[in-house]
């Protein structure tokens, strides 16, 4: 049996998504929140944990050739990026890494792009550094969405509150492909993007963890590698934990070509502390031996995504956007007519589904629900019962209260 058609029990596991759903959401509901993968990580990167921790040793580390290799030939086979080496630096995680990012790249009192509905700790290591948050929403198109780049390029503008603005906006923090709304950019928004920031001298931290995770019918387009000039201002953060299932494990990457930057960087992450040992070895073996993995797992997340976007077909005044990366599905709730408050309960009590709020990713995400579909298919068809049984009741009420008022 495929391992991605097994359902995996992890309750009673210290497991943040399923042990915690009670206490952070409510009883007896089912836990499609944080992302978090139901399934094992792949079997070479267990083997190679284990055979690490059989030697018996855990003391100070520094990151084996190997691992810096794996990375450069993954880089060059996959996204025909040709990485130095010298530009790669480990973080224990893509926020922490923004955070040292800002922190050599801004002073308190600058601004930081975003592009919200967007993943909601990118504010918070905004706040972390006294930076203000600028918000370049992006623009609904029915069923997808696409930056707006006029609107962006009024944030540059010179105003009266602030008239010497373009020194002030420091950096655009990208995510790519987004979560939660799923869209994988093309070259062509890419480079329109990079060309507005670069106009201002405005570097560019593009979140690209997510990356591994096509399911659609684009391929991922590495920023830094569409043109040198682009490249020398961008910080690209990656990481095998999304597509492996390591988050827990606390180990990153992050490819700085810009050597003056990339030297600030390392000084201000190492307050942060280093990257855990077995975090190195999980990461070396998911780059050199996880391919039959990923492509089994995204054969799986295809076939979830179908099953899921047929189920709410059949949801009254339920729209799901269709996800062309990430395993996260971002569901359109506004015809439900809740307020944020009200959505919450729909979910919490009526569907008993614990999934991630819209409105905590920044305007633009009010009325939305961020689902995670790296599940089984029975908790797939769980939540599609769930969530139509809730649906349909909800519509039946509000077509009475509609009579009631005639």
């Amino acid at each position: 049996m495929n391992l991605f058609d097994q359902t995996f029990d992890r309750r009673n596991s210290n497991s943040t998504k399923w042990d915690k759903a009670e206490t952070l959401f409510a009883e007896n509901v089912l836990p499609m929140w944080v992302a978090d993968m139901d399934y094992p990580s792949p079997q070479p990167v267990i083997d190679a944990l284990r055979e690490r921790v059989q030697t018996g040793f855990f003391g100070y580390h520094f990151p084996p050739e190997s691992l810096y290799q794996a990375i450069i030939e993954k880089m060059a086979s996959q996204y025909d990026w040709k990485v130095e080496k010298e530009w790669i630096v480990f973080s224990p995680g893509v926020i922490n890494a923004i955070q040292a990012a800002l922190g050599i790249l801004t002073i308190p009192g600058d601004e930081v792009i975003v592009q919200p509905p967007v993943y909601y700790p990118f504010f918070g290591a905004i706040a972390s550094k006294g930076c203000r948050r600028l918000d370049n929403p992006l623009k609904r198109k029915e069923t997808h969405y696409e930056m707006d780049f006029d609107q962006l390029r009024t944030l540059f503008e010179p105003s009266f509150q602030f008239p010497a603005r373009d020194p002030r906006i420091r950096a655009l923090i990208l995510c790519s492909p987004h979560n939660p709304v799923g869209r994988v950019w093309t070259s062509k928004e890419l480079a329109s993007l990079a060309e507005i920031c670069l106009d201002h001298d405005c570097a560019l931290i593009s979140d690209e963890i997510h990356c591994d995770l096509m399911v659609g019918q684009r391929r991922h387009q590495v920023l830094a590698q569409l043109a040198p000039e682009i490249e020398a201002k961008t910080i690209t953060l990656m990481s095998t934990s999304k597509t492996f299932n390591t988050p827990g494990l606390n180990a990153s990457f992050v490819i700085i070509p810009n050597a003056s930057w990339r030297q600030r960087f390392i000084q201000a992450a190492k307050v942060q502390g280093g990257v855990n040992v077995l975090g190195l070895t999980a990461m070396e073996a998911a780059l050199s031996e996880g391919a039959h993995y990923l492509n089994q797992l995204l054969d799986h997340l295809k076939r979830n995504i179908a099953e899921f976007a047929k189920g709410i077909e059949e949801c009254p005044n339920l729209q799901l956007i269709p996800p062309e990366g990430t395993y996260l599905a971002w569901v359109d709730m506004r015809q439900l007519q809740l307020d944020d408050r009200q959505l919450k309960d729909f979910m919490l009590h009526d569907a008993r589904i614990a999934t991630d709020y819209g409105y905590v990713f920044g305007p633009g995400g009010e009325g939305f629900q961020r689902f995670n579909l790296a599940t089984s298919r029975s908790i797939i068809d769980e939540a599609v019962r769930r969530l139509k049984s809730a649906a349909e009741k909800r519509d039946s009420f509000g077509s009475r209260i509609g009579r009631l008022r005639k």
